[in-house]
């Protein structure tokens, strides 16, 4: 089978589990559970779909897959907000590859989806997963750390889909040099953005055919119909971009990826907000939740203006 057969494969398989098991009240109760994600999800990911197990080579236990694999999954989990573990998981994995011997112990842990993983980056210490993470490696001035010993704690976020964590280490233990963890981070969340980009703008497209003003639906006013197309062309000129950045990972294609998911997805969510009127800021609806992610998201892993400083430092 080729590689793209397998991805569109990989992608209906994620998509029918999320229909079936993440729907918006599943959403909900899953980001309000003590560990912040459905745990029998995160399960039937891992053992259905592999997804933990994706960017792990085959004699160390996992899926031989690439990071286009991960992103596929991350789209798709973002189209739905899904709260799960994954994302820190598989930077944790690519991390310890990056290791002259990795450790095939852990890492057939994580790829099983038996521990959570976490990378931390900045300073603050403040990372996905954080509060709940197992196996944690710090990335510092092009090194990589495994935290052996450490203390977490939950952070207050205004994404309520997304817990994060401050982690402190007591112990730590070398790992290799960096080969661009936050490279791969800054891509994987892209993708993952542009999935509840688009999601987020099918709901507003959904939502416009059905709200009537003046005896009529208001997406048939030509204002909105060019608003729509707008929207349409940022989602799709950043998927272009992101999907670039997954082909041919770089310093350069991945500031660039997260640069323009970021600016696509908080457009969408704030049109999506204005478009929905004063129901989108009520509880019931899932518009205020994307509205919140597309605000998180820009900041997780360096805000948008940390990834433009960097594009800037490659052209000058």
């Amino acid at each position: 089978m080729a590689r793209n057969d397998e991805r569109d494969l990989l992608r209906q398989t994620v998509a029918a589990l999320v229909d079936k098991h993440a729907t918006p009240e599943a959403v909900r109760v899953a980001m309000e559970s003590e560990r912040g994600y459905d745990e029998s999800l995160w399960q039937l990911l891992c053992e259905q779909v592999g997804a933990a197990a994706l960017v792990v080579p085959e004699e160390l236990g996992g899926a031989g897959g690439e990071l286009g694999d991960a992103a596929v999954v991350l789209e798709e989990l973002g189209k739905a907000l899904v709260p799960t573990p994954l994302l820190g998981t598989i930077l944790a994995e690519l991390a310890l590859l990056a290791a002259p011997e990795p450790d095939a112990a852990t890492l057939e842990q994580l790829a099983e989806g038996g521990a959570i993983g976490a990378v931390v980056f900045d300073d603050d210490n403040t990372v996905a997963n954080g509060d709940i993470a197992d196996i944690v490696v710090g990335a510092r001035d092009g090194q990589l750390q495994r935290w052996t010993e450490f203390s977490t704690e939950p952070v207050a976020t205004m994404d309520p889909t997304r817990r994060l964590g401050r982690i402190t280490a007591t112990a730590t233990a070398p790992i290799g040099d960096d080969p661009g963890i936050a490279d791969y981070a800054a891509i994987l969340s892209a993708a993952e953005q542009i999935g509840a980009a688009a999601r987020c703008l099918e709901l507003t497209v959904e939502y416009t055919k059905s709200r009537v003003q003046f005896g009529r639906p208001i997406g048939s006013f030509q204002a909105l119909k060019h608003r729509m197309a707008d929207l349409y062309v940022a989602v799709s000129a950043a998927r272009a971009v992101v999907d670039d950045a997954i082909a041919e990972p770089s310093a350069t294609s991945a500031a660039l990826a997260r640069v323009v998911a970021s600016e696509a997805f908080s457009k969408v969510a704030g049109e999506a907000v204005q478009l929905h009127g004063g129901i989108a800021i009520t509880w019931e609806s899932d518009i205020q939740l994307y509205f919140k992610r597309a605000h998180g998201s820009s900041q997780l892993f360096g805000q948008p203006a940390h990834h433009l400083r960097r594009l800037q430092a490659e052209v000058v």
